[in-house]
């Protein structure tokens, strides 16, 4: 062990903060989910300005992670500023390692807490860095689909004003994770809910969510549907000018109780 190795005993999301202090890139190489997740999560929790975040994994970790769309929105802000970009490699057989500039952290799981050893040995990490610049430069490119969630905010706020966009987050900082379409809490189901919870027109909001990124009108119309099943909403049909009446989304009476609970009554 080099002598410049210690054992880490603080909180990891502070270890973290830490390593990304006073230090221009960090090359994160083969996170497992978690330390993926606490990663990124502390990494948009930060009001200074971030390194570049440089993420070497495999498929299947970006893929299982960004189905969450509360942690993937908050990547794709990340993305968005420029401040981290994704890669994917198969080719990895190593413990998570996060290295920075003139540091290495390896990071392990004891008793079920994220923890590691933290090296600034120069010749480890010169080494470390080298050998695993050569794996990102490899590495694919991985396409985040998801949309940012300050512009989800932004443009829920600017089409349809303060309630919306404020029982929105309200359900996503309830909820732990917003899954992917086989569940039954995604980021379709709570916009809707929420429309209809705002009485939105479903025209109006469908329209947002395909012009935002979040998904198409076809996915908005199944999923009306399915709530429409389930007897979560109804709609009620309001005429226009031109053309066939659009429908209004409203809330069952007595169903979903109140916008705070939303996402534990959805999953239970």
């Amino acid at each position: 062990m080099s002598p410049n190795a210690t054992v880490l005993d603080e909180e990891f999301a502070d270890t973290v903060s830490s390593f990304f202090e006073n230090t221009d890139s960090v090359l994160i190489v083969n996170p497992a989910p978690d330390v993926f997740e606490t990663l990124m999560l502390t990494a948009s929790s930060l009001d200074d300005e971030l390194p570049d975040l440089q993420v070497l994994a495999t498929p299947d970790v970006l893929k299982s992670s960004l189905d969450d769309f509360i942690l993937a929105s908050q990547v794709a802000d990340l993305i968005e500023q420029d401040s981290l970009e994704l890669r994917t490699t198969t080719d990895i057989a190593r413990s998570s390692l996060l290295v920075s500039d003139d540091e290495v952290l390896t990071i392990v799981t004891l008793d079920g807490e994220l923890t590691g050893m933290r090296s600034a040995d120069d010749e480890l990490v010169e080494n470390v860095r080298s050998t695993f610049i050569d794996n990102w430069e490899d590495g694919e490119a991985f396409t985040l689909r998801t949309p940012p969630l300050s512009r989800v905010r932004e443009t829920l706020n600017e089409e349809f004003g303060d309630g919306v966009e404020d029982d929105f987050m309200m359900v996503v900082d309830s909820a732990e994770t917003i899954p992917g379409e086989n569940n039954n809490l995604d980021e379709v189901t709570v916009a809707l809910l929420i429309g209809a919870n705002n009485e939105v027109l479903l025209y109006d909001i469908s329209k947002w969510g395909e012009d935002v990124g979040l998904a198409s009108k076809a996915t908005f119309s199944r999923t009306k549907t399915q709530l429409e099943d389930r007897g979560l909403i109804e709609t009620e049909k309001v005429p226009i000018d031109v053309g066939r009446p659009r429908l209004r989304l409203l809330l069952v009476p007595d169903d979903l109780e109140d916008v705070d609970t939303l996402a534990d009554q959805m999953t239970a």
